[in-house]
Protein backbone atom coordinates (compact mmCIF):
# COMPACT_ATOMS: atom_id res chain seq x y z
CA UNK A 1 0.00 0.00 0.00
CA UNK A 2 3.05 2.19 -0.16
CA UNK A 3 3.13 4.68 -3.02
CA UNK A 4 5.20 7.71 -3.76
CA UNK A 5 4.04 11.10 -2.57
CA UNK A 6 3.88 12.21 -6.19
CA UNK A 7 1.56 9.31 -7.04
CA UNK A 8 -0.72 10.12 -4.11
CA UNK A 9 -0.92 13.75 -5.19
CA UNK A 10 -1.74 12.70 -8.73
CA UNK A 11 -4.55 10.45 -7.50
CA UNK A 12 -5.90 13.25 -5.32
CA UNK A 13 -5.83 15.58 -8.31
CA UNK A 14 -7.79 13.12 -10.44
CA UNK A 15 -10.32 12.65 -7.65
CA UNK A 16 -10.78 16.36 -7.25
CA UNK A 17 -11.56 16.62 -10.94
CA UNK A 18 -14.51 14.26 -10.54
CA UNK A 19 -17.43 16.09 -8.99
CA UNK A 20 -20.25 13.89 -7.79
CA UNK A 21 -22.86 13.23 -10.46
CA UNK A 22 -25.23 15.53 -12.26
CA UNK A 23 -28.25 15.57 -9.93
CA UNK A 24 -29.67 18.87 -8.67
CA UNK A 25 -27.39 20.95 -6.45
CA UNK A 26 -29.66 20.54 -3.43
CA UNK A 27 -30.03 16.77 -3.77
CA UNK A 28 -27.90 13.65 -4.07
CA UNK A 29 -28.90 10.69 -6.19
CA UNK A 30 -28.09 7.22 -4.82
CA UNK A 31 -28.09 4.30 -7.22
CA UNK A 32 -28.86 0.95 -5.58
CA UNK A 33 -27.38 -1.88 -7.64
CA UNK A 34 -28.56 -4.85 -5.62
CA UNK A 35 -30.13 -8.30 -6.10
CA UNK A 36 -33.90 -7.87 -6.16
CA UNK A 37 -34.50 -11.35 -7.61
CA UNK A 38 -32.98 -14.80 -7.15
CA UNK A 39 -31.26 -16.43 -4.19
CA UNK A 40 -30.03 -13.12 -2.71
CA UNK A 41 -33.30 -11.16 -2.95
CA UNK A 42 -33.81 -10.89 0.81
CA UNK A 43 -30.24 -9.64 1.24
CA UNK A 44 -30.66 -6.88 -1.31
CA UNK A 45 -33.91 -5.74 0.28
CA UNK A 46 -32.35 -5.68 3.74
CA UNK A 47 -29.42 -3.56 2.56
CA UNK A 48 -31.76 -1.02 0.99
CA UNK A 49 -33.96 -0.99 4.08
CA UNK A 50 -30.99 -0.29 6.34
CA UNK A 51 -29.69 2.49 4.10
CA UNK A 52 -33.09 4.16 3.93
CA UNK A 53 -33.51 3.85 7.70
CA UNK A 54 -30.38 5.88 8.39
CA UNK A 55 -31.39 8.53 5.85
CA UNK A 56 -34.88 8.72 7.33
CA UNK A 57 -33.35 9.21 10.79
CA UNK A 58 -31.58 12.26 9.35
CA UNK A 59 -34.83 13.70 8.04
CA UNK A 60 -34.34 12.39 4.52
CA UNK A 61 -31.14 14.38 3.99
CA UNK A 62 -27.39 13.75 4.15
CA UNK A 63 -25.11 16.76 4.47
CA UNK A 64 -28.13 18.96 3.88
CA UNK A 65 -28.89 17.28 0.56
CA UNK A 66 -32.21 15.56 -0.14
CA UNK A 67 -31.56 11.91 -1.00
CA UNK A 68 -33.08 10.51 -4.18
CA UNK A 69 -32.99 6.83 -5.13
CA UNK A 70 -32.69 4.75 -8.30
CA UNK A 71 -32.87 0.95 -8.19
CA UNK A 72 -31.37 -1.64 -10.56
CA UNK A 73 -31.72 -5.40 -10.10
CA UNK A 74 -28.24 -6.81 -10.66
CA UNK A 75 -29.68 -10.37 -10.71
CA UNK A 76 -26.42 -11.60 -9.12
CA UNK A 77 -25.18 -11.83 -12.72
CA UNK A 78 -21.54 -10.75 -13.26
CA UNK A 79 -22.02 -10.76 -17.04
CA UNK A 80 -24.62 -7.98 -16.73
CA UNK A 81 -22.78 -5.92 -14.12
CA UNK A 82 -20.84 -3.57 -16.37
CA UNK A 83 -23.93 -2.60 -18.38
CA UNK A 84 -25.99 -2.14 -15.22
CA UNK A 85 -23.57 0.18 -13.46
CA UNK A 86 -22.96 2.16 -16.65
CA UNK A 87 -26.74 2.70 -16.92
CA UNK A 88 -26.78 4.12 -13.40
CA UNK A 89 -23.85 6.40 -14.13
CA UNK A 90 -24.61 7.52 -17.69
CA UNK A 91 -28.40 7.23 -17.98
CA UNK A 92 -29.58 7.90 -14.45
CA UNK A 93 -26.73 10.30 -13.53
CA UNK A 94 -26.36 8.95 -10.01
CA UNK A 95 -23.88 10.59 -7.63
CA UNK A 96 -23.00 7.40 -5.79
CA UNK A 97 -23.50 3.69 -6.46
CA UNK A 98 -24.35 1.38 -3.53
CA UNK A 99 -23.84 -2.30 -4.24
CA UNK A 100 -23.73 -5.23 -4.09
CA UNK A 101 -24.03 -8.75 -2.60
CA UNK A 102 -22.41 -11.05 -5.18
CA UNK A 103 -18.60 -10.72 -5.23
CA UNK A 104 -18.35 -11.33 -8.98
CA UNK A 105 -20.78 -8.48 -9.66
CA UNK A 106 -18.95 -6.22 -7.20
CA UNK A 107 -15.65 -6.77 -8.99
CA UNK A 108 -17.10 -5.55 -12.28
CA UNK A 109 -18.68 -2.59 -10.48
CA UNK A 110 -15.40 -1.69 -8.81
CA UNK A 111 -13.58 -1.64 -12.15
CA UNK A 112 -16.08 0.79 -13.65
CA UNK A 113 -16.12 2.91 -10.50
CA UNK A 114 -12.33 3.06 -10.48
CA UNK A 115 -12.11 3.90 -14.18
CA UNK A 116 -14.77 6.62 -14.04
CA UNK A 117 -14.09 8.03 -10.56
CA UNK A 118 -17.68 7.30 -9.51
CA UNK A 119 -18.16 7.13 -5.75
CA UNK A 120 -18.99 3.53 -4.79
CA UNK A 121 -19.90 2.05 -1.42
CA UNK A 122 -19.90 -1.73 -1.16
CA UNK A 123 -22.50 -2.71 1.48
CA UNK A 124 -21.85 -6.45 1.41
CA UNK A 125 -19.78 -8.18 -1.28
CA UNK A 126 -16.62 -9.34 0.43
CA UNK A 127 -14.40 -9.80 -2.65
CA UNK A 128 -10.92 -9.28 -1.26
CA UNK A 129 -9.80 -7.47 -4.41
CA UNK A 130 -12.32 -4.61 -3.97
CA UNK A 131 -10.11 -3.29 -1.18
CA UNK A 132 -7.04 -5.09 -2.53
CA UNK A 133 -5.78 -4.70 -6.12
CA UNK A 134 -8.94 -2.79 -7.16
CA UNK A 135 -8.74 -0.31 -4.27
CA UNK A 136 -9.25 3.35 -5.11
CA UNK A 137 -9.82 6.60 -3.21
CA UNK A 138 -13.46 6.67 -4.38
CA UNK A 139 -14.33 3.08 -3.33
CA UNK A 140 -15.37 2.27 0.25
CA UNK A 141 -16.70 -0.83 1.98
CA UNK A 142 -19.19 -0.83 4.86
CA UNK A 143 -19.17 -4.59 5.34
CA UNK A 144 -16.18 -6.96 5.45
CA UNK A 145 -13.65 -8.72 3.29
CA UNK A 146 -14.22 -12.43 2.73
CA UNK A 147 -10.93 -13.00 4.54
CA UNK A 148 -12.05 -11.43 7.84
CA UNK A 149 -14.78 -13.70 9.31
CA UNK A 150 -13.12 -16.75 7.77
CA UNK A 151 -9.72 -16.00 9.28
CA UNK A 152 -11.38 -15.48 12.66
CA UNK A 153 -13.13 -18.87 12.45
CA UNK A 154 -9.82 -20.52 11.56
CA UNK A 155 -8.41 -19.17 14.80
CA UNK A 156 -11.45 -20.37 16.77
CA UNK A 157 -11.40 -23.86 15.23
CA UNK A 158 -7.70 -24.32 15.96
CA UNK A 159 -8.13 -23.12 19.55
CA UNK A 160 -10.96 -25.62 20.03
CA UNK A 161 -8.52 -28.41 19.24
CA UNK A 162 -9.72 -29.47 15.81
CA UNK A 163 -6.89 -30.89 13.68
CA UNK A 164 -8.52 -32.17 10.46
CA UNK A 165 -10.98 -30.08 8.47
CA UNK A 166 -12.95 -30.23 5.24
CA UNK A 167 -14.25 -27.07 3.56
CA UNK A 168 -17.32 -26.75 1.32
CA UNK A 169 -18.64 -23.78 -0.63
CA UNK A 170 -19.80 -22.59 -4.05
CA UNK A 171 -17.13 -22.44 -6.74
CA UNK A 172 -16.96 -18.66 -6.98
CA UNK A 173 -14.86 -15.78 -5.67
CA UNK A 174 -16.54 -15.31 -2.30
CA UNK A 175 -16.42 -18.99 -1.44
CA UNK A 176 -12.81 -19.46 -2.48
CA UNK A 177 -11.62 -16.39 -0.59
CA UNK A 178 -13.53 -17.38 2.52
CA UNK A 179 -12.05 -20.88 2.46
CA UNK A 180 -8.57 -19.45 1.96
CA UNK A 181 -8.99 -17.15 4.95
CA UNK A 182 -10.06 -20.06 7.13
CA UNK A 183 -7.18 -22.23 5.92
CA UNK A 184 -4.62 -19.48 6.56
CA UNK A 185 -5.52 -19.22 10.24
CA UNK A 186 -6.37 -22.89 10.80
CA UNK A 187 -3.04 -24.13 9.46
CA UNK A 188 -1.16 -21.48 11.45
CA UNK A 189 -2.89 -22.93 14.50
CA UNK A 190 -1.67 -26.45 13.72
CA UNK A 191 -4.63 -27.77 11.74
CA UNK A 192 -4.77 -29.39 8.30
CA UNK A 193 -7.45 -29.11 5.64
CA UNK A 194 -8.00 -32.56 4.17
CA UNK A 195 -10.12 -31.51 1.20
CA UNK A 196 -11.85 -28.49 -0.36
CA UNK A 197 -15.27 -29.37 -1.79
CA UNK A 198 -17.14 -27.08 -4.20
CA UNK A 199 -20.19 -26.96 -6.44
CA UNK A 200 -21.19 -24.38 -9.07
CA UNK A 201 -23.06 -21.25 -7.93
CA UNK A 202 -25.98 -21.26 -7.21
CA UNK A 203 -26.54 -25.04 -7.29
CA UNK A 204 -27.83 -26.64 -4.08
CA UNK A 205 -27.56 -30.36 -4.77
CA UNK A 206 -25.34 -31.25 -1.82
CA UNK A 207 -25.95 -34.97 -1.33
CA UNK A 208 -22.86 -36.31 -3.11
CA UNK A 209 -20.59 -33.90 -1.25
CA UNK A 210 -22.20 -34.72 2.10
CA UNK A 211 -21.55 -38.41 1.41
CA UNK A 212 -17.90 -37.56 0.74
CA UNK A 213 -17.66 -35.64 4.03
CA UNK A 214 -19.06 -38.65 5.88
CA UNK A 215 -16.40 -40.87 4.29
CA UNK A 216 -13.52 -38.52 5.19
CA UNK A 217 -14.68 -38.16 8.82
CA UNK A 218 -12.96 -34.84 9.57
CA UNK A 219 -12.93 -33.20 13.01
CA UNK A 220 -14.79 -30.15 11.66
CA UNK A 221 -16.37 -28.80 8.46
CA UNK A 222 -15.99 -25.12 7.50
CA UNK A 223 -18.50 -23.67 5.08
CA UNK A 224 -19.42 -20.48 3.27
CA UNK A 225 -22.98 -20.26 1.98
CA UNK A 226 -25.57 -17.47 2.15
CA UNK A 227 -29.23 -16.86 1.37
CA UNK A 228 -31.30 -19.73 0.03
CA UNK A 229 -28.24 -21.91 -0.43
CA UNK A 230 -27.37 -21.58 3.25
CA UNK A 231 -30.88 -22.65 4.23
CA UNK A 232 -30.75 -25.82 2.17
CA UNK A 233 -27.20 -26.73 3.13
CA UNK A 234 -27.82 -26.53 6.87
CA UNK A 235 -31.00 -28.59 6.57
CA UNK A 236 -29.37 -31.17 4.30
CA UNK A 237 -26.33 -31.42 6.59
CA UNK A 238 -28.57 -32.25 9.54
CA UNK A 239 -30.76 -34.61 7.50
CA UNK A 240 -27.64 -36.53 6.42
CA UNK A 241 -26.89 -37.27 10.07
CA UNK A 242 -23.70 -35.21 10.09
CA UNK A 243 -24.74 -32.50 12.52
CA UNK A 244 -24.23 -34.69 15.58
CA UNK A 245 -21.04 -36.38 14.36
CA UNK A 246 -19.00 -33.72 12.55
CA UNK A 247 -19.26 -30.15 13.91
CA UNK A 248 -20.22 -27.56 11.28
CA UNK A 249 -18.81 -24.02 11.52
CA UNK A 250 -18.78 -21.16 9.08
CA UNK A 251 -18.75 -17.50 8.23
CA UNK A 252 -21.80 -15.90 9.81
CA UNK A 253 -23.76 -15.57 6.57
CA UNK A 254 -24.59 -19.23 6.99
CA UNK A 255 -27.10 -18.35 9.71
CA UNK A 256 -27.79 -14.64 9.19
CA UNK A 257 -31.24 -13.89 7.83
CA UNK A 258 -31.86 -17.63 7.42
CA UNK A 259 -32.77 -18.97 10.85
CA UNK A 260 -36.54 -18.91 10.41
CA UNK A 261 -36.21 -21.23 7.42
CA UNK A 262 -33.42 -23.41 8.88
CA UNK A 263 -35.28 -24.14 12.11
CA UNK A 264 -34.02 -26.94 14.33
CA UNK A 265 -31.24 -27.88 11.89
CA UNK A 266 -29.33 -24.69 12.75
CA UNK A 267 -29.48 -24.96 16.52
CA UNK A 268 -26.07 -24.78 18.19
CA UNK A 269 -24.11 -23.82 15.07
CA UNK A 270 -21.06 -21.62 15.67
CA UNK A 271 -20.21 -18.85 13.22
CA UNK A 272 -18.00 -15.77 13.15
CA UNK A 273 -19.07 -12.38 11.88
CA UNK A 274 -18.74 -8.64 12.49
CA UNK A 275 -22.29 -8.53 13.89
CA UNK A 276 -24.31 -10.62 16.33
CA UNK A 277 -27.54 -10.72 18.28
CA UNK A 278 -27.41 -9.74 21.92
CA UNK A 279 -24.76 -7.04 21.69
CA UNK A 280 -27.05 -4.98 23.92
CA UNK A 281 -25.49 -1.59 23.27
CA UNK A 282 -27.57 1.61 23.12
CA UNK A 283 -26.72 2.11 19.45
CA UNK A 284 -27.64 -1.43 18.43
CA UNK A 285 -30.77 -1.54 20.57
CA UNK A 286 -32.11 1.64 18.97
CA UNK A 287 -31.20 0.43 15.47
CA UNK A 288 -33.00 -2.87 16.01
CA UNK A 289 -36.07 -1.27 17.56
CA UNK A 290 -36.48 1.26 14.75
CA UNK A 291 -35.92 -1.36 12.05
CA UNK A 292 -38.45 -3.75 13.60
CA UNK A 293 -41.07 -0.99 13.85
CA UNK A 294 -40.46 0.21 10.30
CA UNK A 295 -40.15 -3.08 8.42
CA UNK A 296 -42.01 -5.48 10.74
CA UNK A 297 -39.04 -7.84 10.97
CA UNK A 298 -35.77 -8.09 12.85
CA UNK A 299 -32.68 -6.62 11.20
CA UNK A 300 -29.73 -8.77 10.19
CA UNK A 301 -26.13 -8.14 9.19
CA UNK A 302 -27.21 -7.03 5.71
CA UNK A 303 -29.52 -4.33 7.07
CA UNK A 304 -26.74 -3.14 9.40
CA UNK A 305 -24.28 -2.91 6.49
CA UNK A 306 -26.77 -0.87 4.48
CA UNK A 307 -27.29 1.40 7.46
CA UNK A 308 -23.55 1.97 7.75
CA UNK A 309 -23.18 2.57 4.01
CA UNK A 310 -25.51 5.54 4.49
CA UNK A 311 -23.55 6.61 7.58
CA UNK A 312 -20.31 6.59 5.57
CA UNK A 313 -21.86 8.72 2.83
CA UNK A 314 -23.36 11.04 5.44
CA UNK A 315 -20.00 11.57 7.14
CA UNK A 316 -18.40 12.55 3.85
CA UNK A 317 -21.21 14.90 2.81
CA UNK A 318 -21.30 16.55 6.24
CA UNK A 319 -17.62 17.40 5.85
CA UNK A 320 -18.29 19.07 2.49
CA UNK A 321 -21.34 20.88 3.89
CA UNK A 322 -23.31 19.50 0.99
CA UNK A 323 -20.90 20.73 -1.70
CA UNK A 324 -20.70 17.78 -4.07
CA UNK A 325 -17.69 19.20 -5.90
CA UNK A 326 -15.42 18.76 -2.85
CA UNK A 327 -14.64 15.10 -3.44
CA UNK A 328 -11.21 15.24 -1.80
CA UNK A 329 -12.76 16.64 1.40
CA UNK A 330 -15.39 13.89 1.38
CA UNK A 331 -12.80 11.15 0.96
CA UNK A 332 -10.49 12.44 3.68
CA UNK A 333 -13.36 12.81 6.16
CA UNK A 334 -14.44 9.20 5.67
CA UNK A 335 -10.87 7.95 5.93
CA UNK A 336 -10.44 9.64 9.32
CA UNK A 337 -13.86 8.75 10.73
CA UNK A 338 -14.74 6.60 13.71
CA UNK A 339 -18.07 5.17 12.61
CA UNK A 340 -20.59 4.58 15.40
CA UNK A 341 -22.17 1.43 14.03
CA UNK A 342 -24.71 -0.97 15.54
CA UNK A 343 -21.87 -3.55 15.31
CA UNK A 344 -19.64 -1.33 17.48
CA UNK A 345 -17.34 1.53 16.56
CA UNK A 346 -15.10 0.80 13.58
CA UNK A 347 -12.62 2.66 11.42
CA UNK A 348 -11.47 2.15 7.86
CA UNK A 349 -8.09 0.77 6.85
CA UNK A 350 -5.86 2.54 4.35
CA UNK A 351 -7.51 0.39 1.67
CA UNK A 352 -11.00 1.50 2.85
CA UNK A 353 -12.05 -1.80 4.45
CA UNK A 354 -13.56 -1.83 7.98
CA UNK A 355 -11.22 -2.52 10.88
CA UNK A 356 -13.65 -4.24 13.21
CA UNK A 357 -14.30 -6.78 15.93
CA UNK A 358 -15.28 -10.24 14.71
CA UNK A 359 -17.74 -11.95 17.05
CA UNK A 360 -18.18 -15.62 17.82
CA UNK A 361 -21.91 -16.42 17.68
CA UNK A 362 -24.02 -19.46 18.56
CA UNK A 363 -27.49 -20.19 17.16
CA UNK A 364 -29.97 -20.19 20.04
CA UNK A 365 -33.58 -20.31 18.93
CA UNK A 366 -33.95 -17.68 16.24
CA UNK A 367 -30.92 -15.57 17.13
CA UNK A 368 -27.16 -15.64 16.54
CA UNK A 369 -26.29 -15.02 20.18
CA UNK A 370 -22.92 -13.38 20.81
CA UNK A 371 -20.50 -15.62 22.73
CA UNK A 372 -17.64 -13.13 22.80
CA UNK A 373 -15.13 -11.43 20.52
CA UNK A 374 -13.22 -13.95 18.39
CA UNK A 375 -10.71 -11.35 17.17
CA UNK A 376 -10.49 -7.72 18.27
CA UNK A 377 -10.18 -4.95 15.64
CA UNK A 378 -9.30 -7.32 12.80
CA UNK A 379 -7.86 -5.50 9.79
CA UNK A 380 -7.86 -7.07 6.35
CA UNK A 381 -4.29 -7.16 5.00
CA UNK A 382 -5.33 -5.30 1.83
CA UNK A 383 -2.98 -7.38 -0.27
CA UNK A 384 -2.25 -5.78 -3.62
CA UNK A 385 -3.66 -2.34 -2.76
CA UNK A 386 -1.60 0.53 -4.16
CA UNK A 387 -3.28 3.75 -3.12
Amino acid sequence: MKGSHATQLAVASVLASFALGASAADSIKVGFMLPYSGTYTALGNAIENGFRQYVDEQGGKLGGLVVEYVRVDDESAPAKATDNINKLINRDKVDVVVGTVHSGVAMAMAKVAKDTGTLMIDPNAGADAVTGPMCAPNIFRSSFSNWQPAYAMGIVAAKQGYKRAVTITWDYAAGKESVNGFKEAFTKGGGKVEKDLTLPFPQVEFQALLTEIASIKPDVVYTFFAGGGAVKFVKDYAAAGLKNTVPLVGAGFLTDGTLDAQGEAAQGLLTTLHYADGLNTPKDNQFRLTYAKTYKMQPDVYAMQGYDAAQILGIGLAATKGDKTKRDVLVKAIEKAKIDSPRGVFTLSSSHNPVQDIYLRKVEGKVNQVQGVAVKALADPGRGCRM
